[in-house]
């Protein structure tokens, strides 16, 4: 269907996609593993154009955060761990980097990437969409059936009187005579 779905598939780039401090980001290992590059490749791309990434299109994460990452995952493979902490891009730092990686893959993973960013927010808001109709159909059918409802209560209610008073002694009815 498209030239790029081809080389990544859409599913891939998302299973990468995090939140971090309310961004969807992706961590710059996983950036250079789909550019096909070494993460250090790419930082040093980034720290020669550090002015291109204000703090809204690239982070640092804190030790917290990294720590809470790493525990996520389960625990890397021996030499898969960095003594720096790791920088996270948001969808616009990632349509920066096709500036700053500069070849062909580059711009082809770019493109794959920002599908996969578009057709998670329609998946978002699409769930969205569909919770908001969920909690109308709720009170729509509360409202109407409160009123069966009072009425089925009111059939229980005399129901279950009846029942109790079938329970009770009866009262004799006509004469009684006294034996002497």
């Amino acid at each position: 269907m498209k030239n790029t779905d081809a080389l990544i598939p859409i599913e891939k780039i998302t299973s990468k996609i995090c939140l971090m401090r309310d961004e969807k980001v992706l961590l710059d290992s996983d950036l250079a593993e789909l550019y096909g590059v070494e993460t250090k490749q790419l930082k040093r791309s980034v720290r020669r154009n550090f002015d291109r990434f204000p703090k809204d299109f690239m982070f640092q994460l804190s030790r917290e955060e990294y720590d809470s990452l790493r525990s996520q995952f389960g625990t890397l493979k021996r030499g898969e761990h960095t003594k720096y902490l790791p920088y996270v891009f948001t969808e616009q730092g990632v349509a920066m980097l096709s500036s700053v990686l500069n070849n062909e893959r580059a711009v082809k993973v770019n493109i794959a990437i920002m599908r996969a960013f578009v057709q998670m927010r329609k998946f978002l808001q699409s769930s969205e969409a569909l919770a908001k109709k969920l909690n109308e159909l709720e009170r729509e059918t509360k409202k109407k059936f409160a009123d069966q409802h009072k009425q089925i209560k009111i059939i229980f209610d005399a129901i279950k009187q009846l029942m109790t008073e079938k329970n009770k002694p009866k009262k004799q009815m006509g004469f009684v005579v006294k034996e002497k």
